[in-house]
C-alpha cells in the first residue's frame, strides 16, 4: 500500500464488497453505479421476491445487474443462491457450472425477505454436503429468531445453537459469518479454524446502538443484526484492524425507499454503498489503522474465496464532503446513511 505523509491520501488495490444488496428493477440503476465506482466485484444477496433459488435465476439476475453498470466501468457481480429447506442438492452442480460462488442461509424471519428461509438447518444437510464437495461457500445470517430470545442476544445464541454444530458436521465447508455485530462472534471467528471467516460492515464499526436513538428514533440507522453496545463495536473494530485474514469487508448496504424506512414499522437496512470506502477509511482512521485497510478491503476476501486480487487501484483523500440528502430510487427516494452530514474521507480516483 502506498501512502503520503501524513496519510492525507491512501491508495489501495481495488477492493471488493463481499455482502451487497442491489434489489432489482429500477433500483438497480441507482445503486449499482455507486458500488461499481469503488469495488471490482461484489457478492450479491439473493433475497429478492421471489428468491433466487436456481442457477438460471442467478445468471439472469447477474445480467440485469451488468446492464446497470456504467459504460467503461469494470465490475463483476458474484452470484449466490437462496438456501431454503427444499433447495435440491443437485442444483449445486448446476450452480457451480454457472459460476455461482455461494449459497445464503437466512433463518426464516430473521431479516428482509427472509420468510422463505431455513426453518431447521438439518433439513438442508444434503445440500450442504453437496456444497462442501463442490467448494461453494455458505454465507450465514447468524441470528436465531425465537421470540423468547432478546433481540440483542440472538447472534451470540446462534453461535451456540447453530454455528458450532454446523462447523462440527461440515468441517471443510467454507462458512462466512456475515455482518457480525458482537464480541462473541469476533472471538468465535478468530478461534474457529481456517474454514470460517466473517464480514464486517462500516456502520457496525462506526456506530453503537445509541445512534438509533440520538435525538429521537433515527430509522436510517436501524439494521439487522441491530447495532449493539459500545463494547461490541470496539471488539469489531479491533478484529477488523487486527491484521487477521479471517475478517474482510462486506457492506451489507441495503437500499429501501425512504417512506418505508420512515414508516411506523420501518424496514431494516442501512444504505452505505454511496460512500462505502469513505466510511471504512473513517473507521480505520479512528484507531490509527489505515495501514490495515488494504488487506481488509482488497486481499482477505479474495484469498478466502479462492479468487485473484483485483488489478487497478482506488485513492481516498482526507477531504470533507457531504453526501446528498437523497437519491432517486425508482418512483421513491433513497436516503443514504450520513445523508447531509460531512464525511472526512473522499474517493478521488
Amino acid at each position: 500500500m502506498s501512502t503520503q505523509a501524513p496519510l492525507n491520501h491512501i491508495t489501495l488495490t481495488r477492493p471488493d464488497d463481499w455482502h451487497l444488496h442491489v434489489r432489482d428493477g429500477d433500483a438497480l440503476r441507482t445503486v449499482v453505479p455507486h458500488t461499481a465506482a469503488q469495488f471490482g466485484r461484489a457478492i450479491i444477496m439473493p433475497n429478492l421476491r421471489p428468491p433466487v433459488t436456481t442457477a438460471a435465476q442467478a445468471m439472469a439476475y447477474a445480467e440485469r445487474i451488468r446492464a446497470a453498470v456504467p459504460e467503461g466501468v469494470s465490475f463483476e457481480p458474484l452470484m449466490t443462491l437462496y438456501l431454503t429447506d427444499n433447495l435440491p442438492a443437485d442444483e449445486i452442480a448446476r450452480a457451480q457450472d454457472a459460476g455461482v460462488v455461494a449459497a445464503k442461509l437466512y433463518p426464516a424471519g430473521a431479516t428482509t425477505n427472509s420468510d422463505a428461509g431455513v426453518t431447521d438447518i438439518r433439513k438442508t444437510y444434503k445440500t450442504l454436503e453437496a456444497m462442501q464437495r463442490a467448494g461453494l461457500l455458505l454465507l450465514v445470517h447468524g441470528e436465531v429468531t425465537s421470540p423468547d430470545i432478546d433481540l440483542f442476544d440472538r447472534e451470540a445464541v446462534f453461535i451456540e445453537q447453530q454455528m458450532i454444530p454446523l462447523r462440527r458436521d461440515f468441517p471443510e465447508l467454507k462458512v462466512v459469518f456475515e455482518h457480525i455485530t458482537t464480541k462473541e462472534a469476533a472471538q468465535y471467528v478468530r478461534e474457529a479454524g481456517p474454514f470460517t471467516a466473517a464480514t464486517l460492515t462500516a456502520h457496525h464499526l462506526l456506530y453503537n446502538r445509541n445512534a438509533i436513538f440520538t435525538g429521537g428514533i433515527r430509522p436510517h440507522y436501524y439494521c439487522l443484526p441491530v447495532l449493539k453496545r459500545e463494547t461490541h463495536r470496539q471488539a469489531l473494530l479491533a478484529a477488523a484492524t487486527s491484521g487477521s485474514d479471517r475478517f474482510f469487508l462486506g457492506t451489507d448496504s441495503a437500499p429501501h425507499p425512504a417512506h418505508l424506512k420512515e414508516h411506523a414499522t420501518g424496514c431494516a437496512g442501512c444504505y452505505t454503498a454511496h460512500a462505502a470506502m469513505e466510511l471504512y477509511a473513517e473507521a480505520f482512521d479512528s484507531v490509527n489503522a489505515l495501514d490495515k485497510l488494504e488487506a481488509f478491503a482488497s486481499f482477505n476476501g479474495p484469498a478466502f474465496y479462492g479468487l485473484p486480487r483485483n488489478t487497478g487501484t482506488i485513492t481516498l483523500q482526507r477531504e470533507s464532503w457531504t453526501p446528498p440528502e437523497s437519491f432517486a430510487f425508482g418512483e421513491a427516494e433513497l436516503k443514504p446513511l450520513r445523508s447531509g452530514e460531512a464525511l472526512p474521507w473522499k474517493l478521488v480516483a
